[in-house]
């Protein structure tokens, strides 16, 4: 009931207040013109969903055992670096996409937008990206963090403000400069940009250039996690 259907309920909750504030007048325009503000706004909530999940789920996990001290059970096993790395990312992979899923699923139904499928590899592959990349830093907050205090600094001074001035909720054309050109220096608009294209078949960037991004900070975080699982740092002091 927590890890799945609360934010599902959240994210429902997000698109029903949208959708009666705006109702049928948020027509878009520019790369999205004739598409409708509640269609355009879905697939962002299902992605900051699946973002916001797969960075809770390893970064409160590592977090509780360091409190707890039982870092000790992961520690002790003839695991390696990598199949810890590869454990704690997907098992956060996991739980973000189940939520993407059960949320975008849900959203469809109910009619409250439509979330019919134009290309499906844009839809798994920055999917997957998105995940793989919050589980990731997920995953380093938690080796870092001391108490939940330092981990709750992340989410609120780094993967919040990431999330919400990303595009989720608004077309980043809107934007003057120089905060346009600044947006596309944040990897989650390009994993929500993705994401979009795979329902809307419009998007405000190149899908190669995102898919390159996306694909590129995925390794490098999954990397920084592998480091630090192998050197120990704050785990076996």
């Amino acid at each position: 009931m927590q890890t799945l259907f609360a934010p599902v309920i959240t994210t429902l909750l997000f698109m029903t207040v949208f959708k009666l504030a705006f109702g049928d007048r948020g027509e878009l325009r520019g790369d999205f013109a004739g598409l409708s503000y509640n269609d355009f706004l879905a697939p962002g909530l299902v992605v900051m969903s699946v973002l916001q999940n797969a960075f809770q789920n390893s970064s409160s996990s590592l977090t509780i055992s360091k409190v707890q001290g039982s870092q000790v059970d992961f520690l002790m096993p003839p695991l390696s670096p990598l199949e810890l790395t590869f454990g704690f990312i997907f098992g956060a992979v996991t739980r973000g996409v189940m939520v993407g899923l059960i949320a975008a699923v849900a959203i469809h139904l109910s009619g409250l937008a439509d979330l019919s499928i134009v290309h499906l590899w844009p839809v798994i592959w920055f999917s997957l990206m998105a995940a793989i990349f919050l589980a990731a830093i997920g995953t380093m907050g938690g080796i870092w963090a001391d108490k939940f205090d330092h981990l709750a600094a992340v989410t609120n001074f780094v993967i919040v403000p990431l999330t919400f001035l990303s595009g989720t909720f608004y077309d980043i054309n809107v934007l003057s400069e120089p905060f346009r050109s600044i947006a596309h220096f944040d990897p989650i608009f390009y994993l929500i940009d993705g994401f979009r294209y795979g329902f809307l078949g419009a998007a405000n960037s190149n899908i190669g250039v995102g898919m390159a991004v996306t694909g590129g900070v995925a390794f490098a975080a999954s990397t920084g996690v592998w480091w630090m699982l192998k050197s120990g740092y704050k785990l076996k002091a």
